[in-house]
């Protein structure tokens, strides 16, 4: 005949030791959670993907003002560099912000607080596309009106925009320009709207300006916060930036003259987005 007495839960166990212990214990529970999310937020921020926000009209029709974006950080690429027609989030390498129209105030508290949650620019950062990489020489433009990367013709009619002008490097002021070779270490950078971005292109030295600064045309690198993966919001505007093809599809310096580039009619040697871009 058995004498065991069926298990009875002590109170204290069951609460901890402390009164209420079954609200104690989803209180922690609660906060270990937040923690815990917290501290992944922080490191995916860190470490792989963060968010921007679009402050200028610059990159239209690619991007739009106010668009939200998810950025695939530098640290993240593992040792890759930037390419060719990657639309990019770099640093300011000094003055750019100022030029490219964008308002580098407080914007107020909630302007603060998109930023710290990641949702919004941190006042010192731009989004250009990548036009040269090191040792590409970029020329505008060919009787088309198309710059020409390497002494190849690039159709850029996928994503850039041009309103007034007949070419597609047009903050000069002029239609002929060249820049490069790239220097190592350094990217060549350009706005979509053409016409109103101040972009690499509108900090080279030449004849007509006076007031440059040898070498601030090139963004170091190293500056490069990382590649824009898709806008995030609004959901109209969901998506990869368009277009980037034809500029990756430019061969590197020193193969550009041996490449198997086709030529158009006028007999230049060009780079497309391919069908349906």
């Amino acid at each position: 005949m058995s004498s065991e007495l069926p298990d009875t839960p002590d109170p204290a166990v069951r609460g901890v030791g402390v009164p209420g212990g079954g609200a104690a214990r989803s209180l922690l529970r609660g906060v270990l959670v937040v923690v815990a999310v917290l501290a992944v937020a922080a490191l995916t921020r860190t470490f792989v993907v963060e968010a921007f926000y679009v402050p200028s009209g610059s990159m239209e029709p690619t991007l739009q003002v106010g668009d939200r974006l998810v950025v695939e950080r530098w640290g993240s690429w593992l040792g890759e560099s930037p390419e060719r027609g990657d639309v990019v989030v770099f640093t300011d390498p000094g003055g750019w912000l100022e030029d490219d129209g964008v308002d580098t105030g407080s914007g107020g508290v909630l302007q603060g607080a998109l930023s710290v949650l990641g949702l919004a620019s941190s006042d010192d950062h731009l989004v250009k596309r990548v036009v040269g990489v090191a040792g590409d020489v970029i020329h505008c433009c060919d009787d088309r009106g198309r710059l020409e990367v390497n002494g190849v013709a690039v159709d850029e009619t996928a994503y850039a925009r041009i309103d007034d002008t007949d070419c597609y490097g047009p903050m000069t002021g002029t239609c002929d320009w060249t820049a490069g070779p790239v220097p190592d270490g350094m990217l060549f950078v350009m706005g979509d709207h053409r016409d109103a971005s101040a972009d690499s292109s509108t900090r080279m030295c030449s004849d007509a300006v006076t007031d440059c600064v040898e070498g601030h045309e090139w963004v170091p690198v190293d500056d490069v916060v990382g590649r824009v993966l898709t806008v995030a919001w609004p959901l109209g505007d969901a998506g990869a930036p368009a277009g980037g093809e034809a500029l990756a599809a430019v061969p590197a310096a020193e193969a550009s003259e041996s490449s198997g580039s086709t030529e158009d009619p006028s007999g230049a040697a060009t780079a497309s987005a391919g069908a349906g871009e």
